[in-house]
C-alpha cells in the first residue's frame, strides 16, 4: 500500500503481497526451522527449479516450494498476457539469489563463523528480499520493459540496491536490539561491534545511522536524475525506503503510529 498509493494499482498491490509473504516465510525456514542439510537441498532445488526433487524435503518445505512455483508461474502468465513479456527467468533468478543469500547466513551462524561487517552487509542486502520483491513489482507494472532494463533489473541496480541497504540497516538496528525469535541470523550492528570493540553500543548505532543517511543520498540521486525505469517504479522504490523507519522502529509507540499512518493510506474508508 505504501509503495503503490494510486488506487488504480489495486491489482498490482494484491499480487505484490504474494512475493512479500514468501520472503518472510522462506526467511523463517532458513532462520528458525530448517536443518543445514535440508536448507542446502532446498536451495539446490530452487537453483534447478526441479520441483519433483522437493519430494526429498520435509513436508513444510515441499509445500512452500510448490506454492512459490505456482505463484511465480501465475505472475509470469499475467505479465505475459498483459504486457507481452515472459518474466519467468528473471523471477526465478531473483529467488535463486535470495535463497543463496539465506543459505550463506545459515552456514555462517551454524558454524559460529561470524563474518566481518562488510561481508555480512553485502550478503544482507540480498537477504533483505527487497530485490526479489521489486523485480516482481517492476514486471507487474509492465512499464518500460526492454531487454536492457530486464538485464539491469537482474543485476540489482542502484535504485534497488540502495532501497535494500536502507531496509537491511534499519532492520538490523531494530532486530539487534529488540526482535524476538528463536533463530539467529545476525545483524550488521553485531558484526561491526565485534570488529570495533573499542566502540560503545551508542557509537556503533550512530555509525549505522550515518550509513543510512549516506545511502539515502545515493537513493535520492538515483531518483532525481534520469534512470531507465518508469516514474511509477522509481517512486515505489522511494516509498519503500520511506516506509522502512516506521516498520522498524522497535518501541512502545510503534504500533499506534503504524495504525495512524495506515489510516491515512485508507482515508477514503476511515473516519477522519
Amino acid at each position: 500500500m505504501t509503495a503503490l498509493t494510486d488506487p488504480k494499482f489495486s491489482e498490482q498491490r494484491v499480487d505484490l503481497v504474494k512475493p512479500i509473504s514468501f520472503v518472510y516465510m522462506i526467511d523463517d525456514i532458513f532462520d528458525v526451522y530448517g536443518t543445514l542439510d535440508d536448507l542446502t537441498l532446498f536451495t539446490e532445488v530452487v537453483h534447478r527449479w526441479d520441483i519433483a526433487a522437493a519430494a526429498q524435503l520435509p513436508d513444510y518445505m515441499r509445500i512452500c516450494l510448490n506454492a512459490l512455483n505456482n505463484v511465480i508461474n501465475e505472475i509470469s502468465f499475467k505479465v505475459y498476457k498483459c504486457h507481452g513479456w515472459n518474466p519467468l527467468l528473471s523471477l526465478r533468478k531473483a529467488w535463486t539469489s535470495l535463497c543463496n543469500a539465506f543459505l550463506v547466513e545459515a552456514k555462517w551462524f551454524a558454524s559460529g563463523d561470524v563474518p566481518n561487517a562488510d561481508e555480512y552487509l553485502k550478503n544482507g542486502i540480498l537477504s533483505s528480499g527487497v530485490h526479489a520483491v521489486l523485480v516482481h513489482l517492476s514486471f507487474l507494472l509492465g512499464q518500460d520493459i526492454t531487454k536492457e532494463n530486464v538485464e539491469l533489473l537482474d543485476s540489482n541496480p542502484g535504485i534497488i540496491y540502495s532501497t535494500a541497504k536502507i531496509l537491511r540497516l534499519w532492520d538490523d538496528l531494530g532486530s539487534a536490539k529488540d526482535e524476538n525469535q528463536d533463530g539467529h541470523d545476525g545483524s550488521y550492528l553485531e558484526c561491526y561491534s565485534k570488529e570495533h570493540q573499542e566502540c560503545s553500543v551508542e557509537s556503533a548505532r550512530k555509525h549505522v545511522i550515518q550509513m543510512i543517511l549516506d545511502t539515502w543520498k545515493q537513493l535520492n540521486k538515483e531518483c532525481l536524475f534520469q534512470n531507465p525505469f518508469s516514474q511509477t517504479f522509481t517512486k515505489a522504490c522511494l516509498n519503500v525506503a520511506r516506509m522502512v523507519p516506521w516498520m522498524y522502529s522497535y518501541d512502545e509507540n510503534r504500533f499506534p503510529i503504524l495504525e495512524e499512518h495506515i489510516g491515512y493510506l485508507l482515508h477514503d474508508s476511515v473516519s477522519m
